[in-house]
């Protein structure tokens, strides 16, 4: 077989990780046919480019709806309704009910932890709980007070509610999450006894979103605001961006460390109903701007080490070795004295 012809049935060994690959070829001399005799001319040629090549990194993921939270009761009696898995509940909407009374679901970012009534002190618990009631279209002025205004505007809540009309709310009313909440699942049925403490469902947020539990030692790899590629189950590409990077690394099964990396979806629509889905991710690794490449399979292994690649010009052919830098897109970035943008390289025949 022909050295061409070796360098053609020469499978490149892909390195999978990062995108990277190398081509391992045994290359019988330089500027040498093996025997003696000038380097035949190669079946096919390929230009030397120069432009911007970007690195990348798959890596396994999941697309749902995030992390899940559990809603933990403060009152106690008989469950008498549950919503259903994956309904959406909102402001002011019903997470559930005890002894035919609703718990209310409120924006906030922390958990109600008193009685919040006439002559209690102030605080950002009284201010979460009136802009509340003014974006129910209750009217008050809001500020950390709990006064006679506010009284008011409960009554009116709670009259609106169906709860007992009394101008206080207490944590067995209303729950406070960050904002609108699917059910992810239900950890209670209708019609036991609940008691305050106990979680009675879990949540997550709304939008779907892809988590990935990256390696520690890649956190460099995700930056907030980056562009990524996702491929979903059957074959459906998909784009993203990364809206959250952890900072605090946690021990995985396999006794690494991770740290969770949130993609928000650019059109979370196309993703239809899928939920729990696995999802390949691909990462920008490394950015390399205005270098040189060639197609992957031009390259060569040295028979004194290193790589390089047949020049072609006219009817003359000259090996010039080369440093290889990053793989991505079938090509490789290379650098090498005398080597210039536009230069016909050796590939095999396609």
């Amino acid at each position: 077989m022909s050295r061409r012809g070796l360098i053609a049935s020469a499978a490149a060994v892909l390195l999978i990780g990062g995108g990277a690959a190398a081509v391992a070829l045994l290359v019988p001399g330089e500027g040498a046919v093996a025997g003696g005799g000038a380097t035949p001319l190669p079946p096919a040629t390929a230009a030397v480019q120069r432009g911007d090549m970007v690195d990348t990194l798959t890596v396994s993921g999941v697309l749902g709806h995030g992390a899940e939270r559990p809603v933990v009761n403060s009152a106690g009696g008989t469950l008498t309704a549950l919503p259903a898995e994956g309904a959406v509940v909102r402001r002011g909407g019903e997470l559930y009910e005890v002894d035919r009374d609703p718990v209310t679901l409120m924006y906030g970012p922390k958990p109600m932890h008193r009685t919040l009534e006439l002559g209690v002190s102030d605080g950002a618990d009284v201010r979460h709980l009136e802009k509340n009631l003014k974006a129910l279209r209750h009217d008050l002025k809001v500020d950390d007070h709990f006064d006679w205004s506010t009284v008011n505007a409960v009554c009116a809540w709670q009259k609106a509610a169906g709860l007992p009309v009394t101008g206080e709310v207490t944590k067995s009313q209303v729950v406070f999450l960050p904002g609108e909440v699917r059910v992810q699942a239900l950890r209670a049925a209708t019609g036991t006894t609940v008691r305050p403490g106990q979680t009675l469902l879990t949540v997550t947020g709304v939008g779907k979103i892809v988590t990935v539990q990256l390696d520690a030692g890649r956190q460099s790899l995700a930056e907030k605001g980056a562009p990524v590629q996702l491929q979903l189950p059957g074959e459906l590409e998909l784009t993203g961006k990364i809206a959250a990077v952890g900072t605090v690394a946690k021990p995985a099964e396999d006794g690494a460390s991770t740290v969770e990396v949130r993609v928000t979806l650019d059109d979370p629509a196309k993703a239809g109903t899928l939920d729990q889905a696995p999802v390949s991710v691909e990462l920008q690794s490394e950015t390399r701007r205005d270098v040189l490449s060639v197609p992957v399979e031009a390259l060569l292994a040295l028979r004194a080490g290193g790589y390089g690649v047949e020049v072609v010009e006219g009817s003359s052919v000259r090996v010039v070795p080369v440093k290889a830098g990053i793989f991505a897109g079938g090509r490789v970035e290379v650098s090498g004295d005398g080597l210039t943008e536009g230069m016909r390289v050796g590939v095999p025949a396609t």
